[in-house]
């Protein structure tokens, strides 16, 4: 992985924009000092060089070039700008939790099977820049709307940034511990109602299977074997829940070949039998249909 350092926010909530636009440094000119400004900056070097430091770190950004500066440091110019410098910014914030690491480290933040972790590098080089000056260019835009379509328009450009980014780090460190695992896990939750062995997982990834072990034992704490058998009863839940179906179905359906074995995994997980885990929750412990035969039968 890269040792460009990763700001992790575990949605949702989904970081959101509070606003954002475009300024010119003639040369001479320099970024303001600031000290915990309570949002994150990011910023966009559209042309010439931006010389700016959080702490002990500087940078020199050039055109092309990101970088997102914290809202509990404090940030200052280096030096003044040498040239017309412009550049695209962005202030935005989090109700949810997040985190810095090191490219090397996993970090603590880690999505589930209905949260993501947005992983966003502290700095890193466009490969094609155009995409993001056409976007800050609409986030502009939407920024200065006043109707209740504006707000939604900013989010939404906001996001299709922030995705943006997220995706653009992958891309440089494609077979990363972070990516390797959370490909891997979007694999096993795609087809988890089929047998899915380590060798096919590794297939499937084109990863030697020991490798996609210890990369999601670092990222989710757990083998792939094991992820897949929490997602299959996690989606057992929710199949007790909304349907009426029995219990040999929904082993069926949630990738179990013996209904016996997915009552024993379901109980040892869990803490209770299926049935009794559909009756402390709707009440009923059989099916709506076998419950009317039986009293029809009397």
């Amino acid at each position: 992985m890269s040792s460009v350092p990763l700001l992790t926010f575990l949605s949702p909530p989904l970081p959101y924009f509070i606003e954002s636009n475009r300024t010119t440094y003639n040369p001479g000119w320099e970024h303001p000092n600031r000290n915990n400004l309570g949002v994150f900056d990011l910023l966009f070097v559209h042309s010439g060089t931006l010389h700016i430091g959080e702490d002990d770190r500087t940078w020199s950004l050039e055109a092309g070039q990101m970088l997102i500066l914290r809202p509990d440091r404090g940030h200052y110019s280096v030096k003044p700008c040498t040239e017309e410098t412009v550049i695209d910014w962005v202030h935005f914030q989090t109700a949810g939790a997040w985190e810095e690491i090191e490219g090397t480290h996993t970090g603590s933040l880690r999505g589930d099977y209905y949260s993501y972790a947005i992983r966003l590098p502290k700095t890193m080089t466009l490969p094609f820049p155009e995409e993001a000056i056409s976007l800050f260019s609409k986030l502009h835009e939407a920024a200065m709307g006043t109707s209740h379509a504006a707000f939604w328009q900013r989010q939404q450009w906001f996001l299709h940034l922030l995705q943006l980014f997220d995706e653009g780090w992958r891309s440089d460190a494609a077979k990363a511990p972070i990516a390797v695992a959370e490909e891997a896990a979007a694999y096993l939750k795609l087809h988890y109602r089929a047998a899915v062995t380590n060798g096919k997982l590794g297939h499937a990834l084109g990863l030697h299977p020991n490798y996609i072990a210890r990369c999601m034992g670092e990222v989710f704490d757990c083998t792939p074997q094991q992820y897949l058998l929490a997602y299959r009863l996690d989606q057992a839940k929710l199949l007790l829940l909304k349907t009426n179906w029995p219990i040999a179905r929904i082993a069926e359906e949630t990738g179990f070949k013996q209904t016996p074995h997915f009552s024993r995994s379901f109980s040892e997980h869990v803490g209770v039998t299926p049935l009794l885990y559909r009756k402390k929750y709707t009440g009923n412990s059989l099916p709506r249909t076998i419950v009317r035969r039986a009293t029809e039968d009397k």
